[in-house]
């Protein structure tokens, strides 16, 4: 488990995305870790501590002496305690105090304490978290080193929506991945542009020419390597999925033309371009501008040829840079597959063939065939497309490994 053996002290303060932190510990500790935690006077009127203390498996601190035992809470031991502090939500009130160092609580002592990396993951409503004197406290906050997650955007709980929704669990815990990720990565760093998802060609205002690819794979990579500490930039097409680490940079597009667009700008300053896209071959060549009609048997369409991304910047492709594609083929394909290897300058190319039941579109496992640039091929066991992953990023990381640095090539 990626969290094993680590320590997590967890900070909570008054708002009602404090209820969310009940699912932040359950999965904490699904990942291995250990959680302590410590709420302020004002959180326990969202939460309740017996239902913290529950999930975290220990007790949960709010003040310097417990009333029933008589027994002092020492702040620093619990500041030294801890690999990671982590405190969601984080409130106007708490992150003022912290800016100043302030320290009348025992979370607040136990900030100014502790020793260990903190994490803080911003709640509160919109027009307070733009306030001036707000992002100059969270700016405070960076400079003293703290690493500030960005408020989310969405329904918040005044009724309006907009920025300030504490970052949903699953993102802090992703950012929480990023502080003990191995050390040593040779991603670590890296500059990484992933094409994902499918593209859409208009027809009309209503109907598009497209495919079934979801995007699981590409966002599956975009997340690992940016465990390993590389810096994403995932260009995603039309997809009800999305990418959470904080170390993303998502851009979504529709069309062919527009995914090719930012691919370009994106390609220049990657160390790695992984084609992961299920790109439209042909677009319409004049697309309709009103709704089309139903009217005869037939219907004939004149359709001109998309942009070959991986092919074009393949022609732009620079020393050191390593590219990896992906094809999919309806029969076994490998010699198709060989093709685009070297027509589209891959280092490595991922095929998939719908003749395997586990692989394809809409699907949570993937079987592919590896084959590099010598013509050795090597077919994996069905995994599921997260392990398929990472193994993809091994694969990356051996080019990074066994060659000089960029810079002395």
């Amino acid at each position: 488990m990626p969290l094993s053996g680590k320590r997590i002290l967890l900070g909570v303060t008054g708002g009602i995305a404090a209820y969310k932190t009940a699912h932040l510990i359950r999965l904490l500790i699904k990942e291995g870790a250990e959680v302590k935690v410590i709420m302020t006077t004002s959180a326990l009127s969202f939460i309740a501590p017996l239902t913290l203390a529950t999930l975290s498996k220990g007790a949960v601190y709010h003040a310097f002496f417990d009333k029933n035992t008589g027994e002092w809470t020492n702040h620093v031991e619990l500041g030294n305690w801890a690999d990671l502090m982590v405190i969601a939500p984080l409130s106007a009130n708490t992150l003022a105090k912290m800016a100043v160092g302030q320290s009348d609580n025992l979370l607040l002592c136990t900030y100014l304490s502790c020793t260990c990396p903190v994490l803080v993951a911003p709640a509160m409503d919109l027009d307070m978290y733009q306030h001036p004197a707000v992002r100059q406290n969270l700016a405070t906050l960076r400079q003293h080193g703290i690493e500030v997650m960005e408020a989310a955007t969405g329904e918040l709980a005044s009724g309006l929506s907009g920025q300030g929704r504490m970052p949903e669990p699953e993102d802090i815990l992703s950012a929480v991945f990023t502080f003990f990720r191995p050390s040593g990565s040779p991603l670590t760093g890296k500059k990484i542009m992933i094409t994902a998802g499918p593209t859409r060609e208009a027809m009309d205002p209503v109907r598009y020419i497209s495919n079934h690819s979801s995007g699981k794979m590409g966002i599956s990579l975009a997340e690992k390597a940016a465990e390993r500490g590389a810096q994403v930039t995932l260009i995603l097409g039309p997809s009800s999925l999305n990418a959470r680490h904080p170390s993303i940079q998502t851009i979504p597009v529709s069309t062919a033309i527009e995914m090719y667009e930012q691919a370009k700008k994106s390609h220049a300053q990657s160390d790695i371009a992984i084609f992961t896209a299920a790109v439209s071959d042909y677009r319409p060549e004049s697309p309709s501008s009103e709704k089309i009609k139903k009217k005869d048997d037939k219907l004939s369409l004149t359709l001109v040829k998309n942009p070959d991304i991986a092919r074009n910047l393949g022609q732009e492709k620079k020393p050191g840079q390593v590219h990896v594609g992906f094809a999919l083929e309806t029969d076994e394909g490998s010699g198709s597959a060989s093709n685009k290897l070297k027509t589209k300058n891959f280092d490595f190319i991922v095929l998939n063939s719908l003749l395997d039941p586990e692989a394809g579109f809409q699907k949570d496992t993937n079987q592919v065939t590896f084959i590099d640039k010598t013509g050795k091929s090597q077919k994996s066991q069905v995994l599921k497309k997260e392990e398929l992953a990472s193994k993809i990023l091994d694969k990356i990381e051996v080019f990074f490994q066994t060659t000089e640095p960029q810079e002395n090539r």
